[in-house]
């Protein structure tokens, strides 16, 4: 034991060979510099290295770290190969769940991750257990191999829902022993991590990328080109518009070419298809996602077709 509690909990917590590195006293935030403020001096002397990078389980730079600062301790997930899910309490009183978790007891993000459970058909998965310092959870779990798992948060993108984030590669939690708004981070349940289980693995797992059409833009002009001097003008006028449009205003730009063009399309002398392709050539040459401009085609030939309609 030592008269440094902070130090202790740092050890302990190397100990499992999990990495940590020092936060701010009293912090969830980290106490090195960032590389704007970087001297190049010391572990950074070849290059900057962040909190990931110098997060450590050795014993010896461990005591030298905490015996400048009664610093907190942070814990990098990535090089300890963990996923930790974060179970959040509401910070205040409307601090309310989203409609679809509404009418059904869900208060937090442990009656969020239980309604997951159930939905799943599996028990609350049992594993090393922090509670922090505003009452919610911590769920450690032993990274899965040959997956890279990056942060999620709450409802967005792969996340697991409201009041749920997930930290992995990229990510750090504070680790227990810490004391942040003097409420400690207590280990609940001590013992070895568990396997990330297969369906929160499914859940979280990066979804692959749709593959992208590629359209064949000689083609394209070639069916153009058959439609008439008038419409092949026509037709390169507007796609030239959004080739030459910059960032910011791409996506505008697409959507009134593609209103223009549609009313080519509504009085019959360019086909639907060939429309598309051309604007959908000219949208992803000036670096707009597919499906982006999918639907903005889509909309700008209905507002087009729909103009065309009124005036006839």
């Amino acid at each position: 034991m030592t008269g440094n509690p902070l130090l202790t909990a740092a050890l302990a917590v190397a100990e499992r060979v999990w990495r940590v590195f020092p936060l701010a006293p009293g912090s969830k935030y980290p106490a090195l510099h960032g590389e704007k403020d970087c001297p190049r001096t010391g572990a950074c002397q070849t290059t900057h290295l962040g909190w990931e990078q110098r997060a450590t389980a050795d014993p010896d730079t461990i005591r030298r770290a905490w015996q400048v600062a009664p610093y907190n301790v942070g814990l990098a997930c990535g090089p300890s190969g963990v996923v930790v899910v974060d179970l959040d309490v509401p910070k205040h009183r409307r601090d309310l769940p989203p409609a679809k978790w509404t009418g059904r007891g869900i208060t937090d993000g442990r009656d969020v991750l239980a309604a997951l459970c159930e939905q799943h058909g599996q028990a609350w998965p049992r594993t090393f257990e922090v509670r922090t310092g505003r009452g919610g959870a911590h769920l450690y779990f032993a990274a899965p191999a040959g997956v890279v798992l990056r942060n999620t948060c709450g409802e967005k993108g792969n996340g697991l829902g409201w009041k749920v984030d997930t930290r992995a590669a990229g990510g750090y939690v504070v680790a227990p022993g810490s004391v942040v708004n003097h409420r400690p981070y207590t280990v609940v349940n001590d013992t070895a991590p568990i396997p990330l289980p297969a369906w929160l693995l499914g859940l979280l797992a990066p979804k692959p990328a749709p593959a992208t059409v590629v359209v064949n833009a000689g083609a394209v002009r070639a069916r153009i080109g058959r439609l008439g001097a008038y419409v092949g003008a026509a037709v390169s006028r507007e796609t030239a518009k959004v080739r030459e449009t910059g960032e910011g205003g791409r996506n505008d730009r697409l959507f009134a070419s593609s209103a223009a063009l549609g009313r080519l399309v509504a009085s019959g002398a360019l086909p639907e298809a060939d429309a598309t392709d051309a604007l959908l050539s000219a949208g992803l040459e000036a670096g707009l996602g597919e499906a982006e401009c999918r639907r903005t085609i889509a909309n700008g030939l209905a507002r087009g077709t729909g103009a065309m309609g009124r005036a006839a």
